[in-house]
């Protein structure tokens, strides 16, 4: 998972796999805005609520500071209608007339209306359009009526609401947040543990040494740990039983097939003319046979440690027992390699190429740390070149690759590097790479 991007990982089928993280964080996401909108609604009823109680209150309270002004003689000594003060801004929230008995305006705010507000004074709350009121009997049976407008009302209640709302959502983000996070730091575990196997090397370290994957820092995490331990371990010891097989089976293999290789040659050498042929095929399947034990010798070397030296690759290859292949080396090419390594790789690229119709081989320079190996073969089509080329990055070898291309790539990455195939026009062209810091 990527920090400050999004991070995609695909299985071995390429099918996009969903991330945890991102799951999570999703769920946290619309959660937290179900969670926002759902305390700013309740919070808005019961603030609504609160906010017409306290204005109601408050109207009723203004009534009663009213009524007694209202009440003084003076100011109730005209039988007309009276106007008194002027609009502004701080008026414009309340508003009061004073009725008589029988409904005739006697006196008036500036923002009240010019017409009574009821036909009738009733006391206590009432409802009109625009204006809630409340009715406060005086003296002589008059009535004041203070009132609201009901946009004043719905601002306030929307005032409420817009912060209740605001303040649910900014918690809410927080929160997710927060989670997200936590949840980070959570699956950090997980992150180590990936690394930590992705550094295991089973050919140089075979089975996991304790504490190699590090503590299991949360509870979960331990039959993890325990698993990968068992598995781990079984697995060093299937390949180190088969290493030991591949190395006794090669070594008992190797001294008769020189014997016999010795006495060929000696029949070879008294025999008549007519089974000279036939001997001598004879010789060459047996010389195979040692290079296919070479091979194996190589594979078991290969999950030890290479010991690079410089190696004189013509020198190399007069050593390499290729009775029909002509070789040509590039003059004084020198590489620095396993010299055993390197020449059960070569020997077995170069009897690939004799056996799929080639008879003549160039060994070059390829670049740093890098040989080029070519044939004048048929060569191999563009589809087939491009399942061996994927199948050697993915070490996916059963089924796909030959013993000497999988012998040679695995010699290339004891060394650090690896295999890449090309078309040769004609022919194939092998880069064997043998140095980190050679192209693939």
């Amino acid at each position: 998972m990527p920090a400050g991007g999004t991070e995609v990982s695909t299985d071995v089928a390429g099918v996009v796999l969903p991330s945890i993280r991102t799951r999570l964080a999703r769920a946290l996401g619309f959660w937290s805005l179900i969670w926002g909108l759902g305390v700013g609604a309740a919070v808005w009823l019961a603030a609504s609520y609160e906010v017409d109680e306290l204005l109601d209150d408050a109207l009723h309270s203004s009534a009663e500071l009213l009524s007694v002004l209202a009440s003084r003689p003076d100011a109730l000594a005209a039988e007309q209608t009276v106007v008194l003060g002027q609009a502004s801004t701080a008026a414009d929230r309340y508003a009061w007339q004073l009725l008589s008995a029988d409904g005739v305006l006697l006196l008036r705010s500036a923002r009240a209306p010019a017409a009574p507000w009821q036909p009738k004074p009733v006391t206590g709350f009432s409802n009109v359009p625009d204006w809630r009121l409340y009715g406060q009997p005086v003296s002589t049976g008059r009535v004041l009526l203070v009132a609201q407008s009901r946009s004043e009302r719905l601002e306030a209640q929307g005032v409420v609401a817009l912060g209740t709302l605001l303040a649910a959502l900014i918690v809410g983000l927080i929160g997710q947040f927060w989670l997200r996070a936590r949840m980070t730091r959570e699956l950090q575990p997980l992150q180590d543990l990936s690394q930590r196997l992705q550094a295991w090397d089973l050919d140089a370290e075979g089975a996991l040494a304790p504490g190699a994957l590090g503590p299991a820092h949360r509870q979960e995490l331990l039959p993890v740990h325990q698993a990968l331990q068992d598995i781990a371990r079984r697995l060093a010891v299937r390949i180190s039983n088969e290493r030991a097989f591949s190395a006794h089976a090669a070594h008992a293999l190797r001294t008769p097939l020189a014997g016999i290789d010795a006495q060929i040659a000696l029949v070879l050498r008294d025999c008549p003319m007519p089974w000279q042929s036939r001997i001598q095929r004879t010789r060459e399947a047996a010389q195979r046979m040692q290079g296919v034990v070479a091979a194996l010798l190589g594979l078991f070397r290969s999950g030890l440690k290479a010991e690079p030296v410089d190696v004189m690759v013509d020198e190399l290859v007069q050593r390499l027992p290729m009775p029909r292949m002509q070789v040509v080396v590039q003059p004084g090419l020198r590489i620095r390699a396993d010299a055993d390594l390197l020449a059960a790789a070569l020997l077995n690229l170069l009897d690939n190429a004799q056996r799929y119709g080639a008879s003549q081989s160039w060994i070059e320079c390829g670049g740093a740390g890098c040989l080029r190996i070519k044939d004048n073969g048929p060569g191999i089509p563009s589809e087939k070149l491009h399942h061996l080329q994927t199948a050697i990055n993915n070490q996916a070898y059963d089924g796909a690759t030959g013993l000497g291309l999988m012998l040679a790539d695995r010699v290339a990455r004891l060394h650090g590097g690896g295999v890449s195939l090309r078309a040769g026009q004609p022919g194939l062209v092998v880069m064997l790479c043998l140095s980190q810091a050679a192209p693939a």
